[in-house]
């Protein structure tokens, strides 16, 4: 059996295996979904499954085909009302599993952390009136089998990273020992002890020792530019004329603010109350970039294993999750909403996650031909998910998929550095799509 055909039977069996239990993924169970329809719960999770920037009616002729006899888009709002978005979320992990490789990085799973914002129909107001229509999306990235492994979404004025890392990290089975890799966004000492607590390790880069971040807070004027320096740090939250003596010494004492979130020490402290330490251990590494500039490492990998020269090669494995986050956006169009309703918006930003997995599945197994050529290849993303989604609805077969994969490919100009841009965007209105 081919990989693509293997991969559609994988995902069609949890479509059907969430379909069975439908009752618990509506909001009237029994009654929803219990007439003969056009469009039962397993065609509803197919169809939003497979949408891409086009205007609803436009996707319906696409899916369904161009026939007389097709359902309205409004008898399809109507049945995508009744689902929960909690079946989008089940056919996610589901699937997600069911596909997991035992791809490894010298013997640790690979996990990068990341957020995105999307903006999105829903426009939301604070009782100060301040407006956003911003969803957040952070998640986890599994950079040896380049898929997503879980998700975090929060709407407008709930973004908060920290929590959704640690949401993450809780939920996250551990079938090898795990790296989870992050960016300055989730600098935090939290953080660190929440996954050294589950037995696992972090690779997270911190502000440099000059700006505001925790590195500044070491005294670490006597380790020169660079460094790779091991901290068995105590902390507490209770001041009393001791501890104060202790937190003169930066490197090893550290008091931790009653606003400050860390979840392993009480908040309110009173003086009867007896001391709690909580202790962290992590090296500090500081590098040298090729452009001159300095990067701060924190880890609780060992220095054996991991010099400093291989944090560095591990961190910049990390950037697969951003380009995947330009995947999901353009490739597969989830910055075109089908949906004003917040449950729309989860419904499709989990489906589009799925889809995700399971066009990455069935390119991991394509083998470009290394001919004489000057650069190096890489397979075609977008004309990739255009493919996978005619394979899933069955208008091309398996052998013919992958071969279209196989022959759209881009070569890799490694020497071409462009400076990254940030724009604005707003989400793509009802009105307007494409053709």
């Amino acid at each position: 059996m081919s990989n693509a055909r293997r991969v559609k039977r994988s995902l069609k069996n949890c479509i059907n295996e969430v379909s069975l239990k439908k009752d618990l993924y509506c909001y009237n169970p029994g009654v929803d979904f219990s007439r003969d329809r056009k469009l039962t719960f397993s065609e509803m999770l197919k169809a939003i499954l497979c949408f891409s920037g086009k205007s609803l009616n436009k996707e319906l002729l696409e899916i369904f085909g161009c026939k007389s006899n097709i359902a309205s888009v409004s008898a399809f709002v109507q049945q995508r009302d009744k689902i929960k978005p909690s079946a989008f979320e089940e056919l996610f992990h589901q699937f997600t599993d069911s596909i997991t490789s035992n791809k490894l990085f010298l013997g640790y799973r690979l996990l990068a952390v990341d957020g995105s914002d999307f903006s999105t129909p829903d426009f939301q107001q604070k009782s100060n009136g301040e407006i956003s229509n911003l969803y957040h999306l952070t998640a986890l990235f599994d950079l040896c089998a380049k898929v997503y492994t879980d998700a975090y979404i929060q709407k407008p004025f709930e973004k908060n990273e920290h929590k959704a890392l640690v949401e993450m990290a809780k939920r996250t089975c551990f079938l090898h020992p795990t790296i989870f890799i992050a960016d300055r966004g989730f600098e935090s000492l939290n953080n660190m002890a929440h996954i050294q607590e589950l037995g696992q390790f972090f690779l997270l880069r911190f502000k440099d020792i000059n700006s505001n971040g925790i590195a500044s807070g070491f005294d670490l004027s006597e380790f020169g530019d660079t460094f790779d320096i091991s901290f068995d740090l105590k902390m507490m939250r209770k001041q009393t004329n001791q501890t104060r003596e202790l937190f003169k010494d930066k490197n090893h004492y550290k008091f931790i603010a009653h606003n400050t979130t860390f979840d392993f020490l009480p908040k309110r402290l009173r003086k009867s109350d007896p001391l709690d330490i909580f202790n962290l251990k992590f090296r500090l590494v500081r590098f040298e970039l090729s452009n001159g500039n300095y990067e701060v490492i924190a880890t609780n990998l060992n220095t054996s294993d991991f010099p400093p020269e291989k944090l560095k090669a591990i961190y910049a494995m990390r950037w697969e999750i951003e380009t995947s986050f330009r995947g999901l956006k353009y490739a597969l169009a989830l910055r075109n909403f089908h949906s004003k309703k917040p449950e729309g918006i989860l419904q499709e930003i989990f489906a589009k996650l799925t889809m995700y997995n399971f066009t990455q599945m069935i390119i991991s197994q394509i083998i470009i031909v290394k001919d004489q050529r000057k650069y190096l290849y890489k397979i075609n993303f977008s004309v990739s998910v255009l493919a996978c989604r005619r394979l899933f609805l069955g208008f091309s077969p398996p052998n013919e998929v992958e071969a279209t994969i196989q022959r759209h490919i881009l070569p890799i100009r490694q020497e071409q550095h462009k400076p990254r841009t940030v724009k604005s965007s707003t989400c793509v209105s009802f009105s307007y799509r494409l053709a």
